[in-house]
């Protein structure tokens, strides 16, 4: 339908609606009617008054900044409702809510005709709220591929698009475009200002020109802290490949070489090491066909420095992107898919928001574990965030008698529990355990991973250990003179007795 054709419809519509909305009272609702459930009002400025007959007491809820209403509430009976507004530029359109008795009567407002010119972003950003915009611009980042949020850029600035429709207007099927970064897009829709935010809201997708530039795949995007070479493989049908490196990042990456074909290329780019903090950077591509210009991007993020530490090292650290190495034994993990769990040394606990692909890694409560992350905080809670999984040691639950049958190996961890028999020496918690009738001596009970020195010591004291006590430990199984036993035990948890 062309356009010039499509505003009289709009009229046409919009005065058929309001004169069948005079002549026939809105009797769909039996808590409350209304006499119109369209108001017009001129571009100049007025009023329009509709009738509200409700039989309970009811509310308006007006979020429309430009529209006054002379009352926000009524009780039951008969009342008139005025709608007013002050002069407009530009035709605007809205919607405003009356509550009665658990049901919603909406009430359309148009004021002047909306029409839709095209704008640049800039335009849009100092524009009213609720106008409705026609703008074309490029897909520089989507952040929700199921509603369809993204930005889109012009050469005047940049605005967010929250919710995109599908070609039949329907919603959550944003995929259905196949829209990338680099796009160029013309999209129509609202305008609203969300915590500072210039957004178009459930956007018409009107035009989508591909880019002639895409990134199919990258090697190496998140690079070791000693450097290396992170590569990117591109499509290109444009003339030639750019290359912008941002400024921040230029100290630090360069680009090693350009390889291009008829409809491809390979851009490789050589990071120096770092010693500092993760550092991340987005690389953007160009092509030209003569007259437009087309970009595509990609992230690439460099490891730093990594600090060995203590739990409570790291729990007494700011918060910042510096990365430290922890280890210890998982006490419990709350959340099964992506591994936020506990994790405890000789020093203290931490809460771990997460490890890098949990699930594959087959891990559990008691084995030990070295991981790598960030010093975050939740709420000031301090926790371990963006951490991954550098090396792990499994730890089989068994009993004592299972242990007794087992060889000696200092490698192969074993979680045992039994009932504290004997306390050899309380300084570093040389003691016996008992399972009915099998015994094992614990050559040795620590409060955590990690302890040496003096930090071993004083377990037994500490916690109020006696005999009868249930207590479990991780520890390999050796020997001594013949004699099986647990070697420089693990305390996980105890049961006191009566």
């Amino acid at each position: 339908m062309k356009l010039k054709y499509f505003f009289p419809l709009i009229i046409a519509a919009v005065a058929l609606t309001v004169s069948c909305d005079d002549e026939f009272s809105a009797t769909l609702l039996d808590e409350i009617q209304v006499s119109s459930s369209y108001v017009s009002i001129p571009l100049t400025g007025g009023s329009t008054s509709i009738t509200v007959t409700a039989n309970d007491a009811w509310t308006v809820v007006n979020s429309l900044q430009w529209l006054t209403i002379s009352s926000t509430s009524g009780s039951a009976g008969e009342s008139t409702l005025t709608f007013s507004a002050e002069s407009a530029l530009d035709g605007r359109k809205g919607e405003i809510q009356i509550q009665c008795g658990g049901v919603t009567q909406r009430i359309n407002v148009i004021q002047g005709l909306a029409t839709v010119a095209p704008a640049t972003c800039a335009e849009v950003i100092a524009g009213p709220d609720s106008k409705t915009y026609l703008v074309t611009g490029v897909c520089t980042a989507i952040t929700n591929t199921t509603y369809g949020n993204w930005y889109l850029e012009d050469e005047t600035g940049s605005i967010y698009i929250y919710g995109t429709l599908d070609a039949k207007g329907g919603t959550k099927n944003f995929l259905s475009w196949g829209l990338e970064v680099g796009d160029e897009v013309t999209v129509q829709g609202p305008k609203t200002t969300y915590q500072g935010t210039v957004e178009l809201v459930d956007v018409t997708v009107i035009n989508i020109n591909k880019s002639l530039i895409k990134v199919d795949s990258v090697e190496n995007a998140v690079l070791p802290s000693d450097g290396g070479e992170f590569i990117a493989y591109l499509t290109c049908k444009g003339q030639g490949v750019s290359v912008d490196i941002p400024e921040d990042a230029e100290s630090w990456l360069s680009i090693s070489s350009i390889q291009s074909a008829e409809t491809s290329a390979v851009v490789k780019f050589q990071a120096e090491a770092n010693s500092g903090e993760v550092r991340e950077t987005t690389i953007t591509f160009h092509t030209t066909d003569g007259t437009k210009d087309y970009t595509s991007q990609t992230e690439l993020s460099q490891l730093g420095a990594i600090i060995d530490a203590s739990i409570e090292e790291f729990l007494a650290a700011e918060v910042s992107d510096k990365l430290y190495r922890l280890e210890g034994v998982i006490t419990d993990i709350s959340n099964t898919t992506y591994g936020n769990l506990d994790i405890r040394d000789f020093s203290g606990e931490a809460y771990v928001y997460g490890i890098e692909d949990f699930s594959t890694l087959g891990l559990k409560e008691g084995d030990i574990i070295t991981i790598v992350g960030k010093r975050a905080a939740y709420h000031d809670n301090p926790q371990v965030g963006d951490a991954f999984l550098e090396s792990s040691i499994s730890v089989t639950a068994a009993t004592i008698a299972e242990v007794l049958a087992k060889p000696d190996d200092p490698n192969t961890y074993f979680m045992v529990t039994g009932e504290i028999s004997r306390i050899a020496s309380g300084d570093y918690g040389n003691l016996d355990l008992k399972d009915g009738d099998d015994v094992i001596y614990s050559y040795g009970c620590y409060p955590g991973w990690g302890a040496t020195g003096d930090d071993r010591k004083f377990l037994v004291a500490d916690l109020g250990l006696k005999v009868g006590d249930q207590l479990t430990v991780i520890a390999p199984k050796g020997s001594y003179q013949g004699s099986p036993q647990l070697v420089n035990s693990i305390y996980f948890s105890h049961v006191s007795s009566k």
